[in-house]
């Protein structure tokens, strides 16, 4: 089994930053593929950022630019390094891993078998 746990969410003003970071623990290798997701109340979960098992990067068009994925696969942690932030940002964030999502279904939640509980961040304008 793999377990996710998600954390550094918080509330920040617009145009701030955040680092959430997401510690991966479990039957887990580091040719999973990894990603970052967001909710917000009354929205569809949206892929914001992800790495794919070729440890290509992707991002979600809104986020291009202001946020930045990495992964430190000696500790097993992914990072969501978010700047520039604004209150569309708002949302819990969820990070998720699978060893079986396709090259181009990174930012897509249904091929994901394993997910954290979600951190909260809140932008303030």
């Amino acid at each position: 089994e793999v377990q996710l746990v998600e954390s550094g969410g918080g509330s920040v003003q617009a145009g701030g930053s955040l680092r959430l970071s997401c510690t991966v623990s479990g039957d887990f290798s580091t040719h999973y593929s990894t990603a970052w997701f967001r909710q917000a109340p009354g929205k569809q979960r949206e892929g914001v950022a992800g790495i794919n098992r070729y440890h290509t990067t992707t991002y979600g068009d809104s986020v291009k630019d202001r946020f930045i994925v990495s992964k430190d696969n000696a500790k097993n942690i992914m990072y969501l390094q978010m700047n520039f932030l604004k209150p569309e940002d708002t949302a819990m964030y969820y990070c998720a891993a699978d060893p079986w999502v396709a090259e181009n279904s990174v930012l897509l939640p249904g091929p994901y078998k394993h997910w954290g509980q979600g951190t909260q961040v809140t932008v303030n304008s």
